[in-house]
């Protein structure tokens, strides 16, 4: 395997702790509420199209549309936004913490977030700022697992993906990066991530 330089990072369930149910859990009354509620109304495949660019505000008149019972709950979802964050995946911020300082591996994040609410991010959590590059899906309005996106860190920040090591919590993502010839990693806890780090040379 080619020597490693560049580590890149995915955001959300990596670095940062956000769930819908953390703004749900003041709305609805039971987790099985919640669950309903996430698998038929405000659905993930309706929320990644955000991330690839459709705005807020047509999301939101879309699903009222479609269901108006449901108009006050849907409505919170992007309108009470910042509650559905429980601050950063501390662990993980002390592992990319020892990557920047103790290492001279080049960090980048790619990210699957909206575009409208990527500001709010950038203002609140400041290991955001220790990226060379930051791939924002809502931004290139393309996203994960789509090929185009890696493509764009490749060619923005003149990254060899044989040289590079991918972290991410989603398996479809990961999938996507090996194709590309990236090491992935998928993300399932910091432990985890350190121990898989360590058999790759990044850790000691």
């Amino acid at each position: 395997m080619p020597q490693i330089d560049t580590i890149i990072f995915d955001l959300g369930g990596v670095l940062i702790d956000w769930n819908p149910r953390y703004l749900y859990r003041k709305i609805f009354n039971t987790e099985e509420e919640i669950t309903w509620f996430l698998d038929n109304i405000c659905t993930s495949a309706w929320n990644v199209e955000q991330d690839g660019g459709r705005s807020f505000a047509e999301a939101t008149e879309l699903l009222v549309a479609k269901h108006p019972d449901w108009e006050e709950p849907i409505r919170a979802f992007y309108g009470r936004f910042t509650e559905s964050f429980n601050g950063a995946i501390q662990e993980t911020v002390e592992i990319l913490e020892h990557i920047k300082n103790k290492t001279d591996y080049r960090l980048y994040a790619l990210t699957n977030w909206s575009a409208e609410s990527w500001p709010h991010a950038m203002e609140t959590f400041p290991f955001l700022h220790w990226f060379e590059g930051i791939v924002v899906s809502g931004v290139e309005k393309t996203r994960k697992p789509f090929h185009d996106i890696y493509q764009i860190v490749f060619d923005r920040y003149k990254v060899d993906p044989e040289k590079a090591i991918f972290i991410d919590d989603n398996h479809d993502n990961i999938v996507a990066s090996k194709q590309l010839g990236i090491t992935g990693i998928q993300f399932k806890s910091a432990a985890q991530l350190r121990e898989d780090l360590q058999k790759l040379g990044v850790l000691s």
